[in-house]
């Protein structure tokens, strides 16, 4: 058939600007790509404690394969463990808040430990000793004595075989004196002994940037939460609707981007913390949505 020279340079453009998008896209995603699908438990938190194995099942079949736990509700290590294993899931990671990692740490050790964990993560911070009325939240002085606090736990931790972390909420964003908590965390934790999971939606949420806080650190940050929110739909204490990934405002494509670039990235979970449909269809459209980023 007669192809017009126009017709060919303008077929060959577009083939062109194809191929560049692909290898875009391609490149937005390594941080994703061939990183197993993973899912904080937290996510299932109403449903764990009626039915621990069953649920568990329901999100292998979703196609979930790694997951983080944020509570075992009274089952034990070996229970815990042979569950995981029907489901075809791994468990890679388990959040404690500040409290219990200073009650508990020997017995949180040992547990995961029997476990095969390879991560423990501080999913919320304490008050130094100190303070007397907390009720005001987060000063700065709190923040310090935390990051002093883990890296104690980080040192005991490593010594034990298993790496310690710290996951951020909101606060960590909001200036204090001065100074902005989570880089303060950074600047007083030791790399070798404190690694971090940066909640994309809550720095958000907070009034950080994940693009920003992954080049300026690039090797501190080892694993991502991803959820997503409506940014511009606000209850009446200025939080934002929590939506299923794809269906809010927060754009992943350059956040991937810049995690893809630190090469640092071991785990991303997704993490649901409301739903709009039932759970575990909520679930399937997060799900669905890693795997078109390219989560294996």
């Amino acid at each position: 058939m007669y192809q017009s020279r126009r017709d060919f340079v303008k077929a060959g453009a577009t083939s062109l600007v194809c191929a560049s998008a692909l290898i875009e896209s391609n490149s937005i995603f390594a941080a994703v790509k061939k990183l197993p699908l993973g899912l904080q438990l937290y996510s299932v938190r109403d449903l764990l404690p009626k039915d621990f194995a069953g649920t568990l099942k329901q999100i292998g079949d979703l196609g979930f394969k790694e997951v983080e736990s944020a509570g075992y509700y009274n089952h034990s290590a070996a229970e815990v463990k042979q569950a995981i294993s029907d489901a075809g899931l791994k468990l890679v990671s388990a959040h404690y808040p500040y409290g219990a990692l200073s009650k508990d740490i020997d017995q949180i050790i040992d547990f995961h430990h029997q476990l095969g964990v390879d991560h423990i993560i501080c999913s919320s911070p304490g008050h130094a000793p100190a303070r007397v009325n907390t009720a005001h939240g987060m000063t700065l002085d709190d923040w310090r004595w935390n990051a002093g606090e883990f890296n104690k736990f980080g040192e005991k931790m490593s010594a034990a075989g298993i790496k310690f972390g710290y996951h951020n909420h909101i606060p960590e964003f909001h200036v204090t004196d001065g100074v902005l908590p989570y880089a303060e965390l950074m600047r007083l934790t030791d790399p070798a002994k404190v690694t971090f999971e940066m909640d994309c939606g809550w720095a958000i949420v907070g009034g950080g940037d994940p693009v920003e806080i992954l080049h300026k650190y690039p090797k501190r940050i080892s694993m991502l939460h991803v959820k997503d929110f409506n940014l511009a739909d606000k209850n009446e204490k200025g939080e934002p609707k929590v939506e299923e990934l794809g269906l809010g405002t927060v754009d992943f494509h350059p956040i991937f981007e810049a995690a893809s670039k630190t090469g640092n990235i071991e785990h991303i979970f997704v993490e649901q913390e409301a739903f709009n449909v039932p759970p575990m269809q909520s679930l399937k459209i997060d799900a669905d949505f890693m795997r078109k980023l390219g989560a294996a």
